[in-house]
């Protein structure tokens, strides 16, 4: 797949984006601010996401593995533009969040993320936490990006099976209070593919130098190739479509949108 280029003009929109969602980090010190900067400017999940409506309006998002809450922080700047009247035409309907709940297992990121964004608007509520045994709330859309491989294959599979158990949960309340009928719940997970070996090894190099970088400790990883990825998200009831991830980089990285409908029963 091309790179898809976007049209004339939103570039300035997403430099405001940028700037938008950084500057709450300069109240947690030099690191938290440079650190949300570089992420933000050179990782293209964030604008991709965006730009291809991958997260949609009003949504109550889980975000697993949410670091510094960088997620939270972006879409308060999107909310914010869309009540400007400065969304780009071009794109799809902002993304925003109606509730936004974030869980991290390190507590010097969930601290950074109170302390940077935990009076926004959207009120998002930050939870220190293994995600392995987090109770995940009734949501709309989970975000998991490059967090499942720290633990193992039988590990992911019940954060997994978690997920969808939240997301048809949300599908039911939903359906009970008039609202979000007929949408799936949609699950954004980036995941390597250990098929690519040469990528695969790329990112994981530097996906431990980052964390060292932040101060924790660097664990064994647990990669599957993509294909194994997909099917362990089929066998939940997730209708699967592979973004790639790693376009102008070394790395194999993908974005799987997941989407389960009301109707898809859950093992």
């Amino acid at each position: 797949m091309s790179k898809t280029a976007l049209p004339a003009g939103t570039d300035a929109v997403w430099r405001a984006l940028h700037q938008a969602a950084t500057e709450p980090y300069r109240q947690s010190g030099r690191f938290a601010w440079h650190f949300a900067r570089g992420k933000l400017s050179r990782d293209p999940v964030f604008r991709g996401m965006l730009q291809r409506g991958d997260l949609p309006a009003q949504a109550r998002v889980v975000d697993i593995g949410c670091g510094q809450g960088l997620l939270a922080s972006l879409l308060q700047a999107c909310a914010d533009a869309q009540a400007q009247g400065a969304w780009p035409a071009a794109w799809p309907e902002a993304a925003s969040a109606s509730t936004y709940t974030g869980i991290e297992l390190m507590p010097r990121d969930v601290a950074r993320a109170q302390a940077a964004v935990g009076s926004l608007g959207l009120a998002p509520r930050f939870v220190c936490g293994d995600m392995c045994s987090a109770e995940l709330p009734a949501c709309d859309v989970v975000v998991i990006l490059d967090v499942l491989h720290y633990v193992d294959h039988a590990a992911q599979d019940g954060v997994l099976g978690s997920v969808a158990a939240a997301l048809l949960e949300g599908q039911q309340d939903g359906q009970q209070d008039g609202q979000r009928v007929g949408r799936p719940g949609r699950l954004l997970l980036r995941v390597g593919d250990a098929d690519s070996r040469r990528g695969f090894v790329a990112s994981q190099w530097v996906d431990r130098i980052v964390t060292g970088i932040r101060g924790h400790r660097v664990a064994p990883t647990w990669g599957r190739p993509l294909a194994d990825w997909v099917a362990a998200l089929q066998a939940r009831g997730f209708r699967v479509r592979s973004v790639p991830m790693s376009q102008g980089t070394p790395f194999a990285n993908v974005l799987l949108v997941a989407d389960l409908a009301p109707e898809k029963p859950v093992n």
